[in-house]
């Protein structure tokens, strides 16, 4: 792994926000039964879930809505997600208690970190990254999460044949990943030109809606392990 990897790469700025009261309660009292406690070493994904079934790991779900949904429309497939904003690891435990999903975990931590010390190698069916801070400013461009080494690192969790699943609603940062992506060898495009179809299983955000209905164009890029 490059140095540049190891130097605490950041996809997100911190602004942690007032906690409703739903949101706390769900931290209190769901956390022990949804919530993955971290400790620098690798997960057993067979003690996490009560069978073996695919996996999808979400970098930054915002507040889980649209993971939620994932969840619930594929209770045959097992689902983690990773945060580092306490409203959103409370909203999300609140929705996994709602919709009852026994095949969602959540982590409250920094991904770059859960991804180095605590998720397997060739462990995950797909890696899903939405939304990441775009870093708007050119001096602050080289703070994105997609990076060479970062990707190098996605591909060796990713079972063979695995999927990295992007998407973006800031175009220059869609080209930005398009350029990454596809100056790895180790990933093949799922689609004829640089951007995909949004598929059906990822589930519009109200934010998302929010823009489109403002002209705001959504990317998506979808990446086979080969």
């Amino acid at each position: 792994m490059s140095e540049n990897f190891n130097r605490a790469i950041r996809s997100f700025v911190l602004r942690q926000g007032r906690l409703t009261k739903g949101q706390k309660y769900a931290l209190e009292h769901l956390w022990p039964r949804y919530g993955i406690e971290t400790n620098n070493e690798p997960l057993d994904f067979n003690t996490l879930f009560i069978n073996s079934a695919p996996i999808t790991l979400e970098i930054g779900f915002g507040n889980g809505e649209s993971l939620a949904q994932m969840a619930k429309a594929a209770p045959e497939q097992h689902f983690i997600g990773i945060e580092v904003h306490r409203p959103g690891v409370g909203r999300l435990l609140h929705l996994i208690e709602e919709y009852q999903l026994d095949n969602l975990r959540v982590i409250h931590d920094d991904a770059v970190e859960i991804m180095k010390h605590c998720i397997p190698k060739q462990s995950l069916d797909c890696l899903q990254l939405f939304f990441p801070d775009p870093w708007h400013k050119k001096r602050h461009n080289k703070r994105r999460i997609i990076q060479d080494e970062f990707v190098q690192h996605v591909h060796s969790l990713l079972k063979e044949s695995g999927t990295f699943h992007l998407a973006t609603d800031w175009k220059p940062y869609a080209r930005h990943m398009s350029k990454v992506m596809e100056a790895n060898a180790h990933f093949q495009n799922c689609a004829p030109s640089p951007f995909s179809e949004r598929p059906e299983h990822r589930p519009l955000t109200k934010f998302e809606k929010r823009g489109l209905k403002l002209g705001h164009g959504v990317w998506d890029l979808l990446y086979k392990k080969i």
